[in-house]
């Protein structure tokens, strides 16, 4: 099956999203389907404002035309709401050609952190996005009872997962610091809530694994935690898995792909009882979950490694690509994209 997937978070950014549409994309291919990503690579861009990491796709609408009618992909997903996405939505919708996408943040939430913008509005617009979609994928059931409560419709299950080869146990003594060792690992933004996991007491060490635009100025408020910035690959495992317990401050999230990193590694989650946490935690098996977070933490500490591990187990990359792929079902029928194509004709 030729598949197109669309996105405005793609690399060099680091979290998440980006980490998910990667390991599903290689998996598709070791199934033997043909992917192409659309990603603001191929575009002039901008930096987001507030989040200059972002890059933001300038006038796309032609470029992904092109690019849905060069490829004719047998089943479209648009896995964000940006520039891109709007134009990949904008084309099939002109062209009765079905799509899937799916809800991997907060939007509303954010932009609210950020901006005084009332959630209602910023959720209707987003009902309306994932309204034409065949399918509109979620990480967790809370997410989907959420969505499900204002007026989303055609939700279907996509579940995230970890590589349990890269994060695994290993040796604590790769980060030589007081213990107990709580780590935050991801991005350093207002909308993570950081300051919470900061501000807490705790008799150990604090690390802040990551960057963003909110590090300067939390790096100066609290000068006793330890900002290691980006890591990736080995080294971040080996980061992580060197920690006696991650927190998980955010209150937005609507999954948390790190906490099933941490959990690979043995090492058990501190976090709220809030939509995603609450579906990945087991709460006195691989965390604990609290409104006091510190009192999540300590509590975590006094978890068996292995009870996180066996969890992380069971969430290979190669099943929550079976599941997406599951999704695609519904666009595989004849569309307007694949069966036939029109040349693309300039609307200025």
């Amino acid at each position: 099956m030729r598949i197109m997937i669309v996105s405005d978070a793609w690399l060099p950014q680091t979290n998440g999203v980006v980490s998910t549409l990667a390991n599903t994309a290689a998996w598709l291919e070791r199934f033997g389907h043909e992917v192409s990503m659309v990603t603001p690579r191929e575009f002039s861009s901008i930096p987001c404002p507030t989040y200059s990491e972002i890059r933001l796709s300038l006038l796309p609408y032609r470029g992904v035309a092109r690019r849905v009618e060069s490829f004719a992909p047998q089943a479209l997903h648009i896995a964000t709401e940006g520039p891109l996405g709007l134009a990949a939505r904008r084309y099939c919708v002109g062209h009765g050609a079905r799509f899937t996408t799916s809800y991997h943040t907060q939007f509303p939430q954010y932009l609210r952190a950020r901006f005084p913008v009332p959630l209602g509005l910023t959720y209707g617009l987003l009902r309306r996005f994932h309204g034409a979609a065949t399918r509109c994928m979620v990480s967790t059931p809370s997410v989907r009872r959420d969505l499900e409560a204002r007026g989303f419709v055609n939700i279907a299950t996509w579940r995230r997962g970890v590589d349990t080869e890269l994060f695994k146990p290993r040796e604590k003594s790769f980060l030589n610091l007081p213990r107990p060792i709580a780590a935050y690992v991801g991005r350093v933004a207002v909308e993570k809530n950081i300051g919470a996991f900061l501000e807490m007491s705790w008799p150990g060490s604090k690390i802040v694994i990551g960057d963003g635009p909110a590090r300067t100025g939390l790096q100066s408020q609290f000068r006793d935690a330890h900002f290691l910035g980006f890591r990736f690959g080995e080294d971040l495992a080996m980061h992580l898995a060197a920690a006696d317990v991650m927190v998980f401050p955010s209150r937005t999230d609507t999954f948390g792909l790190v906490n099933l990193e941490a959990m690979a590694c043995g090492v058990p989650v501190a976090a709220y009882p809030v939509t995603g946490p609450v579906d990945v935690i087991d709460d006195g098996v691989t965390g604990a979950l609290d409104e006091d977070l510190a009192r999540a933490a300590a509590r975590a500490l006094t978890l068996d490694p292995k009870g996180c591990r066996d969890r992380a187990l069971r969430a290979g990359w190669d099943v929550c690509s079976r599941e997406f792929e599951r999704n695609l079902t519904s666009c595989t029928a004849a569309t307007a994209a694949a069966a036939a194509p029109a040349p693309y004709v300039s609307q200025n």
